[in-house]
This record gives C-alpha cells, sequence and structure tokens, in this order.
C-alpha cells in the first residue's frame, strides 16, 4: 500500500465529541460521547505509518499502533481490534485509562506538526466496537494442565495473569476483598471517565475461559497464602494494588466529614450494593467541598463531589499546576465543571465545630524552593500566610502505598524500602511460588504498566508451573 503522508499530514484533527460540561455534571456517564466510523476511519488515516514507529516503542505493552490503524482506516474493525488484542488484554480500559499524552501520542510524529492522532480514542472505539459486534471470540483452550493458581485481586493485573494463565490451561481461582470485581477499576475510577461495563465485559470473558472468582474474601485475613497453598494452589499472584491511602497526619484529620480519596469515591459513585455493608450510607457533601492533592485521585475527587450536588468545590495543591502529576485532560475537566483551583497551599489545620464535624481548612501559602527527592520543587512556607476555608466536607488524596497486612501474615515475604512488595524481575517474590506485579510492586501507578508487569509475571509463572509439573511428574 502505497502512503502518501504528506496528503496524510495535511488531513485536520478529528475532535470527540462529548457531554457539555453543564450537562455532564448532571450524570455519571462517559465525559466523551465516542466516534462514529468516518470519523473514527479518517482519524486514523491521520497516522502516516512511519517506519520507525516511535509510538510503540513509547507503549510499555508494545501495542502495534500503526497496524491497528491501517486496519481501522481500511474499515476493518475486527482486524484493528485483534491486533490491538495481540497485545493488551483491555485496550477498551487503556484507550480511557492510560495518559496517551505522556505514552504514544506524546511520541507521535504527526504530534511535531500537529496534533498528534487520537491513539487513546481509536483505542477504545476499536475495542467497543468489537464488543457491540459480539465481543472477543473464546479461543480454543489447550488440554487442563491440572496446575492450579490463586490470584489475589482483581484490579488490571490480576485480571490480565488470570486471563494469560487460564488460555495456557491452567486452573485459576481469583479472590477479591470487595462485593465486586474489578479493584481499582470499579472502585477507584469513575464511570465518567469509565463505564463499569468495560470491567463486566472483561469479567464475563475470563468467566468462559474457566476462570473462578471469590469476593468478600480478603487474603491476610480471611485466608492467608500459606492456606491457599494447603487448599492445593501451587502458585500465588498477588496483585492487591496499592490500596491504602497516604494521611497528612495534621490536626484535626479525624474529624466527621474527613475522608480518604478512596472512601468518599466509592461512597459517591458506586451503588449501595455493591459495597460492603460499612460504606453503604451515601456521602452527604454539603454546599461545600475541598480536596487535597493534585493527582488524577483528586480530579476524580473533585468532578465526583459536583455530581453529588456540592455548590463549591476546591481543589488545593501545593505545588503550581506545573508539577501537578495527573493528566492535564483531567484537570481541563475539572475547569470545565466548574472545579477552583489553589495552587501553593498547604493544610495546616482542619478546624471543628462544637459536634466535632468539619467546617473549615487552616492553610498556609508556601512558595517552591529547591528540588526535593522527587525532584520537583521543595514547597517552603510563607510566614503570616495563613488562611481558611469554610467546609463541609474534606476529601484526602495525597496518593497511596501497599497496606502491610500481607507482610504481617505472610512468613518471610520481603518488602522494598518503599513498602512495596520485593521481587525479581520476573514477578518472583522472596516466597517460592508466591509471584506479584502492578501497584503492589510499584506502588500507585498506570493500568497500562500493571498490564505489562502483569504479562511478564503471568509467563514466569506459568514456567514456574511447568517445572513443578516435570519435578513430580
Amino acid at each position: 500500500m502505497q502512503i502518501d503522508r504528506k496528503a496524510r499530514l495535511k488531513i485536520p484533527f478529528q475532535p470527540v465529541p462529548k457531554q457539555d460540561p453543564k450537562e455532564r455534571v448532571k450524570n455519571w456517564d462517559e465525559v466523551y460521547l465516542g466516534y462514529d466510523l468516518p470519523t473514527a476511519q479518517l482519524e486514523a488515516t491521520r497516522c502516516i505509518q512511519c517506519p520507525a514507529a516511535p509510538c510503540i516503542k513509547a507503549c510499555p505493552i508494545d501495542n502495534d499502533i500503526p497496524g491497528a490503524l491501517l486496519k481501522l482506516e481500511e474499515g476493518d474493525v475486527l482486524g484493528a481490534a485483534e491486533v490491538f488484542r495481540a497485545t493488551n488484554p483491555a485496550p477498551d480500559m487503556c484507550g480511557r485509562l492510560c495518559p496517551q499524552e505522556a505514552l504514544c501520542e506524546g511520541d507521535c510524529v504527526v504530534g511535531k506538526v500537529a496534533i498528534p492522532v487520537a491513539i487513546g480514542k481509536l483505542e477504545a472505539f476499536i475495542a467497543d466496537q468489537q464488543q457491540a459486534m459480539g465481543g472477543r471470540p473464546i479461543p480454543q483452550l489447550p488440554p487442563p494442565t491440572g496446575k492450579r493458581a490463586a490470584i489475589v485481586g482483581s484490579g488490571p493485573a490480576g485480571l490480565a495473569v488470570a486471563e494469560q494463565l487460564a488460555l495456557l490451561g491452567h486452573g485459576v481461582k481469583l479472590f477479591e476483598a470487595w462485593p465486586r470485581p474489578g479493584g481499582v477499576l470499579r472502585y477507584g475510577i469513575p464511570g465518567f471517565k469509565m463505564d463499569k461495563r468495560h470491567i463486566d465485559d472483561q469479567v464475563d470473558y475470563l468467566h468462559q475461559l474457566g476462570v473462578q472468582f471469590a469476593y468478600n474474601v480478603r487474603v491476610g485475613y480471611d485466608v492467608t497464602i500459606d492456606e491457599l497453598f494447603d487448599q492445593g494452589f501451587e502458585a500465588v499472584f498477588l496483585g492487591q494494588g496499592a490500596g491504602q491511602g497516604n494521611r497528612l497526619n495534621v490536626p484535626g484529620e479525624d474529624l466527621e466529614g474527613v475522608y480518604m480519596a478512596t472512601e468518599f469515591l466509592v461512597r459517591a459513585n458506586l451503588p449501595p450494593e455493591e459495597l460492603p455493608s460499612h460504606l453503604r450510607q451515601p456521602i452527604e457533601s454539603g454546599k461545600r467541598v475541598v480536596v487535597i492533592g493534585g493527582g488524577d485521585t483528586a480530579m476524580d475527587c473533585v468532578r465526583s463531589a459536583l455530581r453529588i450536588g456540592a455548590r463549591e468545590v476546591v481543589c488545593a495543591y501545593r505545588r503550581s499546576e506545573t508539577e501537578m502529576g495527573g493528566r492535564e485532560e483531567e484537570r481541563r475537566h475539572a475547569q470545565e465543571e466548574g472545579v477552583l483551583f489553589h495552587y501553593l497551599t498547604v493544610p495546616i489545620r482542619f478546624v471543628g465545630d462544637d459536634s466535632a464535624h468539619i467546617k473549615a481548612v487552616r492553610f498556609q501559602r508556601v512558595e517552591l524552593g529547591e528540588p526535593d527527592e522527587s525532584g520537583r520543587p521543595r514547597p517552603v512556607p510563607v510566614i503570616a500566610s495563613d488562611f481558611e476555608l469554610e467546609a463541609d466536607t474534606v476529601v484526602i488524596a495525597i496518593g497511596y502505598k501497599v497496606e502491610k497486612l500481607l507482610f504481617q501474615t505472610t512468613p518471610d515475604l520481603k518488602a522494598t524500602d518503599w513498602g512495596t512488595i520485593a521481587t525479581e524481575e520476573t514477578g518472583q517474590t522472596s516466597r517460592p511460588g508466591v509471584f506479584a506485579a502492578g501497584d503492589s510492586v510499584r506502588g500507585a501507578d498506570l493500568v497500562v504498566t500493571a498490564l505489562a508487569d502483569a504479562k511478564r509475571t503471568a509467563a514466569a509463572i506459568d514456567r514456574y508451573l511447568g517445572e513443578k509439573k516435570s519435578a513430580t511428574a
């Protein structure tokens, strides 16, 4: 096929339609309405099919992006889906959740002279079209190996490892602490970013592969890893993620109306039947909500606050917008929806009323000094700059860490200095037969990096189970 790259560069960028901000704050539907087929084909034609394909190199799972877009351009949507599926077990999710501007689109050659090709939106479109046309075909599975693996956590890494092992003929059972599957995908990401049906589609597919699920089981508390081995599992994968929110440790943090991000998000945007009994009471935000933090989780919180009725929502961040770690797109959406931003601001006290309920946050302004260990400028307090903001609800969204439960209940399971699970490159932990990947190893990170780690670790688990089979044959 002859590629006229100059002609392709003249094709204008095709924006994806999305809900008006005034309307979308009234619902939990996805902001983006998606492409139609002709528009998606035209946008795919903007890909100049460059031989170097830096977009592939920038993708943690090596998606053949030009190959998929060429199939779409030609009208072969199912062929495009299979190209993505060859490397990506969740293109519908990655298309919505990956920071493409920092990955594939950030290295898109078209982006050097124009707006980059909308790779993420096209990936989501292709996956959605495949689902609408009957979903992923169920492959012919190999004969059962007789080997069983337990998967801890049903987030991105857990689902991906479960799929890979099931496709290799191993028995797989997945243990999830929450009442429904998905981990952070369901309980950490609001519907306006990704409809929960994409999780359900993935789980339905895994059921068809023979994967079993057990819910409301907290491994390390309800059952230990050693007990899983006693039950006949010959390998255990730890994909529980980094779900424990970091605290500020400032006075008043225990006041009523002060929430950690995960509790706020799940109670705000999920139906009660999908939550543990102690979290089923809906959040009453009041008129004024203050969210502390500047990443994607903070953006999820401020935008959720608007959707449950808050009239004024403030995001307070200790550095400038330049240093914010989340996606620019999410900040832009928050701004479009009316969120107010206070930069160079740190909380120093939560102020309560006579009923020990939050009524205000006392802040101190800061200026940026020398870089800290993260490489970003360190906030330095400005003397006599304190001020207060009224608040009916406060949400703390300053990052996550791996909880210590599994280390406390699993002898000889080693942690890193950062509190994550220590592993070899293969995902093998300090315990034979126990593997880990994703956020439980990296700390809170991206869906796509969890998938990349999971694929590599699933291959290592398969080798381990094969060696055990050979040794006992």
